[in-house]
């Protein structure tokens, strides 16, 4: 329903042709450093365990709501009972070389009315974690998002995840804010940062991917040439280093 033509109040910006997009299918993503496959606990779930125990410490749970797991069938069971739907929907992330689940990622507060989608529940094993592959997977969710017709893309994580918030910042993420008492996760505070993405901003942000992944901009022992955040702030018209926070 819209306001009547004649009235003064300010108003927010047309947005003609709307229409929700669809959800995101379970399908398979495929890209050159990794594929993403609809997580399936009897196909993923003893190489995402395998993965898992070489982060000796734990410290890639500390800041999710569960983990680490005890045993393979542990996880397996985590993955039956929160891993097969569809909200979140789960993807084991596969590495190209080897063809193994090395991580999980998610999308999840899927809200097609308002346009509204969320990446989270990011587990990276030491198998994944600073490699081109954990990056090509955030880039193929974030573009599927947009090219569905999602017009917000959202990032959120405990305030106190430095790492996350930094890996916001390069990937193109604007922060929004602080929730205070957000949650309470495993009987210790959370207050939540928010971070965003829009549609209109995509386009740029994408050729900025496109640009890090090529094979030309890794030498002959996988090292960067230009660095993601450099090209993504530059994207976006912001300093590097500018945190926006």
């Amino acid at each position: 329903m819209s306001l009547p033509p004649q009235s003064t109040a300010p108003l927010g910006q047309p947005v003609p042709g709307w229409r929700p997009p669809a959800l995101p299918a379970k399908t398979s993503l495929e890209g050159h450093f990794c594929t993403l496959e609809p997580a399936e606990p009897s196909r993923h779930g003893a190489d995402l365990y395998a993965a898992q125990t070489l982060d000796a410490q734990g410290e890639g749970w500390n800041y999710l709501p569960y983990g680490p797991f005890a045993s393979a069938q542990d996880y397996e069971a985590w993955m039956m009972a929160n891993g097969l739907g569809s909200d979140p929907l789960f993807f084991a992330i596969l590495d190209a070389h080897t063809g193994r689940a090395v991580g999980l990622a998610s999308y999840l507060r899927i809200t097609p009315a308002a346009g509204s989608i969320e990446i989270g529940h990011l587990y990276f094993s030491p198998l994944l974690q600073r490699k081109p592959a954990a990056t090509e997977a955030l880039f193929l969710l974030m573009d599927q998002a947009f090219a569905l017709g999602y017009r917000r893309l959202e990032w959120k994580c405990n305030a106190l995840n430095a790492a996350s918030r930094s890996a916001a910042q390069r990937l193109g993420f604007q922060f929004e804010g602080l929730f205070r008492q957000a949650a309470v996760v495993k009987g210790r505070n959370r207050d939540t940062a928010w971070f965003s993405i829009i549609d209109g901003e995509w386009p740029q942000l994408r050729s900025a991917f496109k640009r890090w992944l090529a094979p030309a901009n890794f030498d002959e022992k996988g090292r960067q040439r230009e660095r993601l955040s450099a090209l993504t702030a530059a994207a976006l018209g912001r300093a590097p280093g500018d945190q926006s926070e």
